[in-house]
């Protein structure tokens, strides 16, 4: 065999092996984009800090003190306290999927002491379809050009030396 022959058999081989890496590489990073990841979102507090808490005679300082701020408070009224931690899952270019999600509810007496503490998790709650309140854009069967082009006619000049 010539010397030319075996260079040219080496290059050929050192390019399968790389042409096999280049290969790999892609596989590994198509896997690795179609794996699932997760994010949480909130903070609930453990058994164990929750267990320092004590109905009837915490107040909303020393639950602070305690375990920490909520996320959110009562929405219609300020009588309780809710931690909310969720987990999501992203899968490739699927929508994002609630896996996992816990909801502690502190509520107040009104004299400010603790009065109950319920954990919920997500096999406990509902879906509910919010309402938006989107305001309509054109009065029925009247389209925008035709509602801007109508005012035109409708100045008074009386109203404009006001």
């Amino acid at each position: 065999m010539s010397q030319a022959a075996v260079i040219t058999q080496s290059q050929a081989d050192r390019s399968r092996v790389l042409g096999f890496l280049a290969l790999s590489v892609l596989i590994l990073l198509f896997v690795a984009g179609c794996s699932s990841t997760f994010r949480n979102f909130g903070y609930v507090p453990s058994e164990v800090d929750l267990a320092n808490v004590q109905v009837g005679r915490d107040t909303r300082e020393t639950v602070t003190e305690k375990i920490g701020s909520p996320g959110t408070s009562g929405v219609v009224r300020e009588d309780a306290w809710y931690y909310v931690q969720s987990r999501v899952e992203n899968y490739a270019y699927q929508a994002p999927e609630v896996i996992e999600r816990q909801v502690l509810a502190i509520s107040f007496s009104s004299n400010g002491r603790v009065r109950n503490i319920e954990r919920f998790g997500l096999e406990d709650g509902e879906v509910i379809a919010l309402n938006r309140r989107v305001t309509d854009d054109n009065i029925k069967g009247v389209s925008f050009l035709r509602q801007l082009l109508g005012n035109l006619g409708r100045v008074d000049a009386g109203s404009l030396i006001d």
